[in-house]
Formats: C-alpha cells, sequence, structure tokens
C-alpha cells in the first residue's frame, strides 16, 4: 500500500512537470519505450533494480540507456531521483499513474472488458463506440478472455460495471422466476 501512495506521488510530480513544460505526450512515449527495454532485459532489471549494486553504479548504467534512446532530460532527471530515493522499484505503478493522469487529462478512458470468448474487430468499434457514448469519454478497451462467464462480457470503465455476461443474467431469471413463485 504505501508502495502504490509513493508511485502515486511520483507519478503526479512528474505529470506536473510534463504538464507544465507541454512535454506529457512525449514523456509517456519516453517512459513506455523504457518500460519496454525493462521488461526485454533481465540484464537491465538487475543491473537498476538490484540494491547490491551501488548508486552510482546504478545511475550510470540508467543514464547511459537513457542517453542512447534519446530520453529528454527531464525523464533522465526524474529516474535518476528515484534512483537515489530507493524508488526505481516502483517503476510500473509510476508508469501505470502516469498514464492514467495522461488519459484522465485528455479525456481517454480505458475499459477493463471480460469477455467469453475473442471479441471481432466490429463488435468491438461497437463496443467502444456504445462505452464511450455512455461514459461521455473516449473510450479505450482493454480486453481479457474468461471462459467462465459462459457467453457475454463485463466492461469496467472508472467504478461504473456494464454486465452483460450469460451468468448474470441467468442469475436475474432465475430470481424473477423465484419471485413469481
Amino acid at each position: 500500500m504505501r508502495s502504490q501512495a509513493a508511485a502515486r506521488r511520483y507519478a503526479r510530480a512528474l505529470f506536473g512537470l510534463a504538464q507544465d513544460d507541454r512535454r506529457v505526450r512525449e514523456i509517456r512515449a519516453e517512459f513506455d519505450n523504457f518500460a519496454e527495454l525493462m521488461a526485454e532485459s533481465a540484464e537491465l532489471r538487475d543491473a537498476l533494480l538490484t540494491p547490491l549494486h551501488p548508486v552510482l553504479q546504478r545511475k550510470a548504467v540508467l543514464d547511459a540507456i537513457m542517453e542512447r534512446e534519446g530520453a529528454s532530460r527531464l525523464l533522465r532527471n526524474f529516474f535518476a531521483f528515484l534512483v537515489d530515493q530507493r524508488r526505481l522499484v516502483d517503476f510500473s505503478g509510476v508508469r501505470d499513474e502516469f498514464s492514467r493522469l495522461a488519459d484522465d487529462a485528455s479525456g481517454l478512458m480505458t475499459a477493463e472488458v471480460v469477455s467469453a470468448s475473442p471479441i471481432d474487430d466490429r463488435r468491438k468499434d461497437r463496443l467502444r463506440r456504445a462505452l464511450s457514448e455512455r461514459t461521455g469519454h473516449e473510450v479505450r478497451l482493454a480486453i481479457r478472455i474468461d471462459p467462465g462467464l459462459i457467453g457475454g462480457a463485463i466492461a469496467k470503465v472508472g467504478d461504473v460495471v456494464f454486465d452483460g455476461s450469460l451468468r448474470t443474467q441467468l442469475s436475474q431469471l432465475r430470481a424473477n422466476l423465484m419471485k413469481g413463485s
């Protein structure tokens, strides 16, 4: 819990600086690029996240990678600060919160969709448009398959849940039949 709170604080600070410079989109792209590098390289993760490596060594590795990738001075300084504060381990939480803040600022929301089966592109587009109309915001879909739903889908946008699963429909039918008897 403490780690999440710290990640939110650091993300808000970086977001504020990026917003002041009108570079939110650029910083987000650099953040995403660095996340890909971290995901692809166990050696890089080890070098940056293992406390056994001295801080100066971790900062040198970080600076070399950021230089090679052409990262902005803002993001370089931010990551160096995270290393100094021993918070680079919260990298993914900071990135997630920064992305959420950037989405909020641009009016974009993510709908977490759980579907019983894969959704074709036409249905994805219809679902995205319907959720956009219901929420009044542009919606991006994050889809996960769960065959346990039997059929249908459940969409969560912010705190609102739209449950169109067959399991829920059958449960409601059962409840209605029980009331009637």
